[in-house]
């Protein structure tokens, strides 16, 4: 399992999903800034060094960002 987050390069990441084959993949989230990923995705996606600068993001960013609004209310009745 990854020992940091891409995105953030916080250190606790939470084990969600694994592959049915042993060891082939996992699916893995960010305790601080939700970004999930799967183990065999390319290094672009799943370690820091590699991760894109302009998506990265730090813990200030995190905690200052905008809330994120809430789903409204289906227009469709069942």
């Amino acid at each position: 399992m990854p020992e940091i987050c891409p995105r953030c390069a916080h250190d606790t990441i939470d084990l969600l999903f694994a592959s049915p084959v042993a060891e082939v993949w996992e699916v893995v989230r960010c305790a601080r800034c939700q970004y999930c990923w799967r183990t065999s995705e390319p290094a672009r996606r799943t370690e820091r060094d590699a991760y894109p600068e302009s998506f990265r993001m730090t813990a200030e960013a995190i905690a200052n960002a905008p809330e994120v609004p809430s789903i409204p209310p289906s227009r469709v009745t069942p």
